[in-house]
């Protein structure tokens, strides 16, 4: 990461985005990450909308409110793809929320998209996305704020050119926003580290003297967290960083027809990345997204009970068990997959938490499946077997 400079200056952007700038003018470097950021992937959307946008905008953001919103809802008359499936009204919450100097807490089931979201949003917002903290059990005050090139600080002692800057460090220095995901998972007084950052809006550098030892945020900058609804309870936050956000959930996908749709587009992506020619068959597709949703939810389309496995059934996972599927039936048979293929990637996704899990699977399988009409429904039930190892 490179250094931030002076109090009160922006500084250099960093390896990630300097790449994006290439990226942008060739395309080939962008072609060789697995996953660029949002800024890379819709870069030509993001400068059209900075063209047209006439809307007023909140200081040290980079497109007003309503362009913000139409890059992450969409405008098809525009020509902006729809990247968030989700209710507009959160996202114009979450947008309003960063306006202000209240930090936006996104929490949710776990695979709802919230990590997509606080990207698109950043990248909107402040036009770099690669400013994020992992939250985790080891992340520590150093990762969030700033550390030290320890070389530079035995050779010199403590100054801004030892100074090594983190997310947070960068984020108030530059008037941009920063990402800290699943902050529940780390320790509470990592957590409590940001109370006064985003109550005062500075940062205390005690090793450094006078000017250099206080960064004061420039306007642009603020915080959006994520945590999932399962973690609850590992690491609560105490009551004075929770007054310091404003909280919105993120839903999972409501019905069937728009999952399928978000299913069959981010699946379809990630095969033509992975080699695969082939599309997804839109049956296998239906019988995969029908299925997650009922171990979901716990209920057949029908209206009859059914067993919850305790492992995440989430759009997110659906989305991986269709890449599956289709990487597994090209690359060994040459075909797009079937639903056969479909038991076979979903045993790894249900048996993570308990091995009940695969035996609530395949009673569902032995159940419920064979009430339905179709070839896909007939070989998903053929194939229940392949979860016996």
């Amino acid at each position: 990461m490179t250094t931030t400079g002076a109090p009160g200056t922006t500084g250099p952007t960093g390896p990630t985005v300097g790449a994006t700038a290439s990226a942008t003018g060739t395309g080939t470097a962008a072609d060789a990450l697995q996953r660029p950021p949002a800024e890379v992937r819709h870069a030509d959307e993001l400068a059209a909308l900075r063209a047209d946008d006439s809307g007023p905008r909140p200081p040290g953001w980079e497109l007003s409110l309503r362009a913000a919103r139409r890059f992450v809802v969409g405008d098809e008359g525009a020509g902006i793809s729809r990247k968030f499936v989700g209710n507009p009204s959160l996202v114009e919450r979450a947008l309003v929320t960063l306006a202000t100097n209240r930090g936006l807490m996104l929490v949710g089931e776990p695979g709802t998209a919230k990590s997509l979201l606080s990207e698109l949003i950043a990248a909107a917002v402040s036009g770099t996305s690669t400013l994020t903290v992992q939250g985790g059990a080891a992340t520590t005050e150093d990762q969030i704020k700033y550390g030290w090139n320890y070389a530079l600080l035995v050779a010199e002692g403590p100054s801004r050119r030892s100074l090594v800057p983190a997310p947070m460090l960068q984020g108030m220095a530059e008037g941009r926003i920063v990402r800290f995901e699943e902050i529940t998972r780390c320790p509470l007084e990592v957590q409590d580290s940001l109370l006064s950052l985003l109550s005062e809006r500075v940062l205390a550098i005690p090793e450094l003297d006078g000017a250099d030892g206080m960064v004061f945020a420039r306007k642009g900058f603020n915080v959006i967290a994520t945590a999932n609804t399962r973690d609850r309870g590992v690491n609560e936050m105490s009551a004075a960083l929770k007054r310091r956000f404003n909280f919105e959930t993120v839903f999972p996908v409501p019905d069937l027809d728009t999952e399928l749709a978000l299913v069959e587009a981010e699946a379809g992506e990630l095969l033509r990345q992975s080699g695969v020619t082939a599309a997804p068959d839109p049956e296998v597709l239906e019988v995969l997204v029908t299925t997650f949703r009922e171990l979901r939810s716990g209920r057949t389309r029908e209206g009859d009970g059914v067993e919850r496995p305790s492992a995440v059934m989430s759009t997110a996972e659906a989305v991986s068990v269709a890449h599956a599927v289709g990487v597994r039936g090209w690359f060994l048979r040459g075909e797009p997959g079937s639903a056969a293929d479909v038991v076979a990637c979903l045993a790894g996704t249900v048996a993570k938490d308990s091995p009940e899990d695969l035996a609530r699977l395949r009673r569902h399988l032995e159940q419920r499946v064979p009430r339905r009409r179709g070839p896909q429904w007939q070989a998903l039930y053929d194939a229940r077997h392949l979860l016996d190892g």
